[in-house]
């Protein structure tokens, strides 16, 4: 009986979310955004579309090349499936589907549109993508403006006036406040309907052809060596232990978001978990426990508390009172921080520029805390946008929410019988009642050190690792001889602040790709070219049109056929 060889996938990503689909859209890009302007966008994705109807002549060598139909991605108009560049394999532990644990969350929490502006979207192709295909889809209405950020910059003369605030006989003279971003960009700074973004990303899918590389199962170890039987001329492959069996790879790359676990003020015991749970448990249909809906439906008083005071706690207790709580109390550790995005103006707009140049030429070949600083600066910890706090507000005034900043619980009990929570708190809030249930809307550790799958790796690599952050090479690798690859908020030290949102996936899989195409070819095979269809024939008058050369070099290769 003959023994089936297992397969070696050219890449494993772990992790369906949207820093996995920005990756594996990227590694099947040829013409990603960072390479090309507009214009040679148009020309090449135009010869990509048609390629297989037309005959293309070369402008140098005079030879035609025949119309071929692709078999790599981008030849959606022809017949069968077409080839993906790289064997891949996506292993997420929620969902056997793309982005299954950020769609399950945000219809848990009835979030109608997503906090990010239009151009922070998983699509390598396009920059503006997510707002071309809410026009070409007429789903324009499901676009939200973020307001008090977009207006007109100081002129000249109004910074003057700003140095010296007081005119000739002394006035004060007031000024408009300082925005950063200029009418001119006011188109991308709305935030799309969640609905819309899910639709986005399935078209981003259905492009790349990803939707059969997904599988649902729970990586428990990924380790790196030499395999006995499978690996040739003792080449080092990735084992993937997963909860349905071993993968075996060349690449793994890492999308697992914060990774870690639930952060919880103490941890607790069986019979309390029946009246507390962290909010990234809580799934759609089923935010409140049955002994709080029983009350509910039976016109009783509830009181809830809500632990945290980022954007999801603000959310958590705005659907708490829709559903029929008497009463939500906030209670923050913190102050109350009401941004527009979760990272300061200043990383988005404008100045973004300069804000990246400074932290790419902080110090981090000592020990990294300059940059680690300017990420924890730059973040700041949970804040709501203004959209939120208005709700919030309305709430306060309706006598449904009381909000307490600067407070820590210093003592609980739990009484089983009752079903009640009896607190202390740090101030003390007096007339405090009894509470039905508690909500930790704490987040998520973000310690690498502590991530069970990566043990087995760290025990061969030394990686230094800060404020639970990895120091990772330029290439977001382990080490340079571990092509393992870390994206996502994990890879902040390389990426920056902004590393755990939309925009921080698509530059880090963009990183990602040039080091996968180095390691393994632009095919993952030796006969890359051939496989890749129409891009097997480009010449060298192709490829001038397509903007990968210049002119000087034309010449000079025709000299050397002279």
């Amino acid at each position: 009986m003959a023994v089936t060889e297992p397969e070696i996938y050219d890449v494993i990503i772990i992790g369906a979310g949207p820093c996995g689909l920005a990756t594996a859209a990227r590694l099947c890009e040829s013409s990603p955004s960072s390479l090309f302007t507009d214009i040679e966008h148009q020309r090449y994705h135009w010869i990509k579309k048609h390629d297989e109807r037309m005959s293309i002549k070369s402008s140098r060598r005079g030879s035609v090349r025949s119309p071929k139909c692709p078999i790599s991605v981008g030849g959606a108009d022809c017949p069968g499936k077409p080839r993906l560049p790289y064997t891949m394999l996506v292993l997420d532990s929620t969902a056997g589907e793309w982005c299954g644990k950020w769609n399950k969350l945000f219809k848990a929490f009835c979030i109608s549109h997503l906090r990010s502006p239009m151009f922070f979207h998983p699509d390598p192709r396009d920059r503006d993508g997510l707002l071309a295909y809410a026009y070409e889809q007429a789903r324009e209405n499901e676009l939200r403006e973020i307001t008090n950020v977009v207006g007109k910059e100081l002129s000249k003369h109004k910074r003057k006036i700003k140095m010296n605030p007081r005119d000739r006989k002394g006035l004060k003279r007031t000024l408009p406040t300082n925005v950063e971003v200029d009418e001119r960009n006011r188109s991308d700074y709305f935030t799309p309907s969640s609905d819309l973004f899910s639709s986005y990303c399935c078209a981003i899918e259905a492009r790349y052809h990803l939707k059969d590389i997904v599988r649902k199962a729970e990586v428990h170890s990924v380790d790196f060596g030499p395999i006995k039987d499978i690996s040739t001329n003792d080449n080092h492959l990735f084992s993937v232990e997963t909860s349905t069996g071993v993968q075996y790879a060349r690449t793994v790359v890492l999308a697992v978001g914060p990774g870690g676990k639930p952060i919880l003020p103490r941890q607790l015991s069986t019979t309390e978990s029946e009246g507390a749970c962290h909010s990234s448990q809580i799934s759609p249909g089923n935010v409140l426990p049955i002994h709080v809906r029983a009350k509910i439906s039976r016109h009783r008083e509830t009181n809830v508390v809500v632990v945290g005071g980022g954007l999801t706690s603000c959310q958590l207790g705005d659907l708490l009172v829709k559903r029929g709580v008497s009463k939500v109390w906030y209670l923050m550790r913190t102050g109350l921080k009401v941004k527009p995005f979760d990272l300061d103006l200043q990383w988005l707009a404008k100045y973004k520029n300069l804000q990246t140049a400074t932290f790419w030429s902080a110090d981090d070949d000592d020990d990294r805390k300059e940059r680690l600083g300017m990420v924890q600066e730059a973040r700041n910890g949970g804040s709501i946008t203004p959209i939120i706090h208005k709700v919030l507000q309305s709430h306060i005034r309706a006598g449904k929410v009381s909000l307490h900043t600067h407070t820590i619980v210093t003592s609980q009990h739990w009484d089983h019988l009752l079903k009640s929570w009896t607190l202390i708190t740090s101030p003390e809030i007096p007339d405090l009642p009894t509470f039905d249930y508690i909500y930790y809307a704490t987040g998520i550790s973000s310690d690498f050190s502590t991530l069970s799958l990566v043990q087995k790796l760290l025990a061969k690599v030394d990686l230094p690792i800060k404020g639970g952050l990895p120091c990772l090479t330029d290439d977001l690798m382990l080490a340079d001889n571990v092509p393992c690859f870390v994206t996502g908020r994990l890879a902040a030290l390389r990426v920056g602040p902004g590393a755990g949102n939309l925009e921080g996936a698509r530059a880090g899989a963009e990183r990602i790709a040039w080091k996968i195409q180095e390691l393994l070819g632009s095919n993952g095979d030796t006969d890359a070219e051939q496989q890749r269809g129409w891009h097997a024939e480009v010449d060298g008058g192709l490829t001038h049109n397509l903007g990968l050369t210049n002119s000087y070099g034309a010449l000079a290769d025709s000299a050397v056929e002279l």
